[in-house]
């Protein structure tokens, strides 16, 4: 994500390494290639020269605070200016009502109805909600079948008339329906198009007016650029919408979206999202996305993310095995399986700090865990919990039972007996209270 930009800003600051002194000149330099980067992210010119105007402003004549450098200065200059770009501050939901309604409006392909699946999962599991999904494109019927089938994977119950083809008539019953079943929020999925005209304006218009919903979210496929800006103020000047969603992160985003959005239709991104996982759904934080396109990582949403999936209760149990040098196969497949809920793997190590631009090229293969728990699922409860019991014939066993070579199978072997010796070890030292996720907050 925004792994070009990244490159270049950095490349930008170099231009200040060694300087004694933020002048008027290393400044110019520096400013110059960070609104050609930002230019070639796909941010409009206008928007590009401003903010590196307001960058240069703030830069001239600042004195060099001690122990810190002039490139750091510029860093610290241009993250907040990026975070002021994109909102300041994160927006809230506003999800009350009898029921409360959020319409989901955009083009075709831009992601509405999956990133619908994934907030009405993440009202129902992380703010106890009880919501109801609505299918109001009447024009795709396979809209309406993948809305099923996402519901049902997240149980949430889905409102579908396919005989209806006014989309009116549709929303209007559907929040009448919630109301009646005890549903507190109405998530409206509605049609698209492959660009804006005035057929869907209309009618997305003529939903709102039916409905009156208490939030409009715009969504945007975050990989297209420019135009996805553009697109949003089209919709804008007609839905006067209150939020935006950036959709597909984890694409090659060039970050234009991200930067100018806000500034263009002065409405706040609210969630962002990535994959096709209806757990991988976050609260857009600008701070936090200015430190990643820097390069200074996420820690604060890669420790929640793992608070989320590492139950605190399971992390003492293991923590006592840990000291008690009792790691085996079955707490290695369980943190195996938290992990993975934690979301794309490339995104996770971008989160630590340093690792942005060094993860760009790194050939992460989501599916590579699979052969781990292969061989682990082909063992016998007893040999999970003694990783001893292990001789070549059971070997051979798991191999066959897995689909792997005995090659295979021993060098999982050997690899797991390393990183329990490298545990063993920490344990020694003490370490394992510091580093559990959830036990030190």
């Amino acid at each position: 994500m925004f792994s070009r930009l990244q490159e270049k800003l950095e490349s930008a600051f170099k231009h200040l390494k060694g300087q004694g002194r933020i002048t008027e000149i290393n400044v110019a330099t520096t400013v110059k290639e960070i609104r050609k980067a930002l230019v070639e992210a796909d941010v409009n010119f206008k928007i590009a020269k401003e903010f590196t105007d307001r960058v240069k402003e703030k830069a001239i004549g600042e004195k060099v605070i001690q122990a810190v450098s002039p490139g750091q200065l510029m860093v610290k200059i241009v993250k907040d200016q990026l975070t002021a770009l994109m909102g300041g501050q994160e927006a809230s939901l506003n999800a009350k009502g009898n029921p409360a309604v959020i319409l989901i409006a955009g083009l075709q392909g831009s992601g509405k109805t999956t990133f619908s699946a994934k907030l009405a999962n993440y009202l129902k599991n992380k703010k106890g909600l009880s919501p109801l999904l609505v299918a109001a494109d009447v024009y795709r019927p396979a809209a309406m079948e993948q809305l099923s089938i996402l519901g049902q994977q997240i149980g949430v119950d889905v409102h579908i008339d396919a005989a209806q083809k006014d989309p009116v008539q549709i929303v209007t019953q559907a929040v009448a329906s919630a109301r009646s079943k005890n549903k507190n929020v109405v998530i409206i999925d509605t049609a698209g198009r492959l660009a804006v005209d005035e057929e869907m304006m209309r009618e997305v218009a003529a939903i709102r007016t039916a409905v009156q919903p208490q939030e409009i979210l715009f969504v945007v496929d975050s990989m297209t650029g420019q135009d996805a800006v553009n697109t949003a103020k089209a919709f804008n000047d007609r839905l006067d919408f209150t939020g935006v969603v950036l959709t597909k992160l984890d694409g090659d985003t060039r970050g234009g979206a991200a930067l100018s959005v806000t500034y263009t239709v002065n409405k706040p991104i609210k969630f962002i999202s990535s994959g096709e996982k209806l757990e991988t759904l976050d609260i857009f934080y600008p701070e936090r996305m200015a430190q990643r396109i820097l390069g200074m990582g996420d820690i604060t949403t890669l420790v929640e993310k793992a608070q989320e999936q590492f139950n605190e209760e399971e992390t003492k149990k293991l923590e006592a095995k840990l000291r008690k040098n009792k790691f085996d196969f079955a707490d290695f497949k369980l943190q195996l399986e938290q992990l993975k809920k934690m979301g794309n793997m490339k995104d996770m190590l971008s989160m630590i700090p340093g690792m942005g631009s060094k993860v760009k090229d790194l050939d992460v293969d989501e599916n590579s865990f699979k052969g781990i728990e292969a061989m682990i699922n082909s063992m016998t409860p007893a040999e999970r919990a003694d990783p001893d019991l292990l001789d070549i014939s059971r070997k051979k066993r798991i191999a066959k039972g897995s689909g792997k070579d005995i090659q295979e199978v021993n060098n999982f072997l050997k690899q797991f007996a390393q990183m329990r010796d490298m545990m063993k070890n920490m344990n020694k030292l003490g370490a394992f209270g510091k580093m559990m996720p959830g036990m030190r907050r």
